[in-house]
C-alpha cells in the first residue's frame, strides 16, 4: 500500500514525503541560517524549538505552492526557511507574552533560558528572515512577507487588549486570528505561486486557500484547548482559560450567558481571579450552550473556502493533497 491510498497516513505526512527532498534542502539553510560566530545562546534557543517536532507545516506550503505551479529554481527553499524562520520568532516572543511553560510538549525556550533571550533570539530570526526575502531578488516576495510580518504582530498587539474582554465579538476574533495565523499560512502559499511566476488568478486563489487554511487551523486549535489531548496537542487542556484568552468557543457561551453566568465569566475571564473548579465550570457552561459544536461549524465553513479555492488551481497531485489537508484541519477534532 503506497502513502497515497494508506488511510493511516496524514495529508501533512503524505505531503512531507512528496516534498522530502526539498524539506532536506531547507532544514540546511535553516542550520546554516540560524548560526552565530559570535553569540552561540542564538542557535541553542533557535535549535531547541526548531528541532521540537513541528509539523513545517507553514514552509511546506510554500515548497508545495512552488511545486505544484512547475517551479524549477531553488529560491523556493530559501522562501521556505524565512517563512520558518518568521514563525518561530513569533513563537519566541508569544510564550514570553504568554508567560506560557510548555510549546510542543517541551518546556519553552523563556522557561528554560530567560525571556530576554526568547524575544532578542527572536529578533534575529526576524533579521535573518529578511536577508533570506532579499536573497531571491523579488520586490514582490519582500512585500508580501513584509507586509506578513507587519499583520502578525498588529494581531498580536490587537490579542492583547482583545484577550480579557468581554466585549469581544466573533468578528474581532477573526481578525486575531488572521493576524496571528492565517497571514502567514497566506503568505506562504502566495509568494511560492510568485516565484513561479503564476497568473494573478492563481496567485490569489493560493492566498485566499492558506487565509481560509490558516482561519480554521486556528479555530480547530482553539477547540482542542477545550476538548483535545495534551499527550497530543502539546498543551495543557484549558491553558487559554487560564491565560484568560477568549476563543471562539467561550465567545459563544458569553454571548448566550445568562446574568449568573455572565457574572462566572467576568470574574474569570476578565477579571482574572480563578478559582479551583472553574475550569470544569466553564467546560460546563461551553457544553451546556453546545459551542464546541457551533465553533467546528465555523471552522468547518473556512475548511470548505479553502477547499473551493484550490480546486481553481492546475491538476497536480500536490493540489490534492493541500485539499486533504483543508480537511484534515477540522477532522482532528472529532
Amino acid at each position: 500500500m503506497s502513502l497515497d491510498t494508506d488511510p493511516s497516513v496524514k495529508p501533512h505526512e503524505r505531503l512531507a514525503a512528496f516534498l522530502e527532498g526539498d524539506m532536506i534542502g531547507v532544514n540546511t539553510l535553516i542550520r546554516e541560517r540560524m548560526a552565530s560566530k559570535h553569540a552561540p545562546r542564538i542557535p541553542e534557543v533557535t535549535a531547541h524549538l526548531v528541532e521540537a517536532g513541528g509539523k513545517r507545516l507553514r514552509p511546506m506550503l510554500t515548497l508545495a505552492a512552488a511545486r505544484m505551479l512547475g517551479y524549477e529554481g531553488d529560491n523556493h527553499l530559501r522562501l521556505a526557511a524565512t517563512v520558518e524562520f518568521i514563525h518561530t520568532a513569533t513563537l519566541l516572543h508569544d510564550d514570553v507574552v504568554d508567560e506560557s511553560a510548555q510549546r510542543r510538549g517541551r518546556p519553552t525556550a523563556n522557561l528554560l533560558w530567560d525571556n530576554k533571550s526568547s524575544v532578542l533570539v527572536g529578533d534575529y530570526l526576524f533579521a535573518r528572515s529578511f536577508q533570506l526575502m532579499t536573497d531571491t531578488g523579488s520586490l514582490d516576495v519582500l512585500r508580501i512577507l513584509s507586509n506578513a510580518a507587519a499583520t502578525i504582530a498588529e494581531g498580536e498587539v490587537l490579542q492583547l487588549t482583545a484577550a480579557a474582554n468581554l466585549a469581544t465579538t466573533e468578528d474581532i476574533y477573526i481578525q486575531v486570528v488572521r493576524g496571528k495565523t492565517a497571514a502567514l499560512f497566506a503568505a506562504a502559499c502566495e509568494v511560492g505561486g510568485v516565484i513561479s511566476d503564476a497568473p494573478v488568478e492563481q496567485v490569489t486563489a493560493l492566498n485566499t486557500y492558506g487565509d481560509a487554511l490558516g482561519i480554521a487551523f486556528q479555530i480547530a486549535d482553539d477547540l482542542l484547548d477545550y476538548g483535545g489531548d495534551s499527550g497530543t496537542t502539546g498543551k495543557n487542556i484549558g491553558d487559554d482559560f487560564r491565560e484568560r484568552k477568549l476563543t471562539l468557543p467561550v465567545i459563544k457561551a458569553i454571548a448566550k450567558a445568562d446574568d449568573k453566568e455572565h457574572a462566572f465569566w467576568t470574574r474569570t475571564i476578565e477579571k482574572g481571579d480563578q478559582q479551583d473548579g472553574d475550569l470544569e465550570q466553564a467546560l460546563a457552561l461551553i457544553a451546556k450552550h453546545d459551542t464546541m459544536a457551533a465553533t467546528r461549524q465555523d471552522a468547518l465553513f473556512w475548511t470548505a473556502k479553502a477547499k473551493d479555492a484550490i480546486a481553481a488551481l492546475p491538476e497536480h497531485p500536490v493540489r490534492e493533497m493541500l485539499s486533504d489537508l483543508a480537511e484534515y484541519v477540522v477532522a482532528r477534532i472529532r
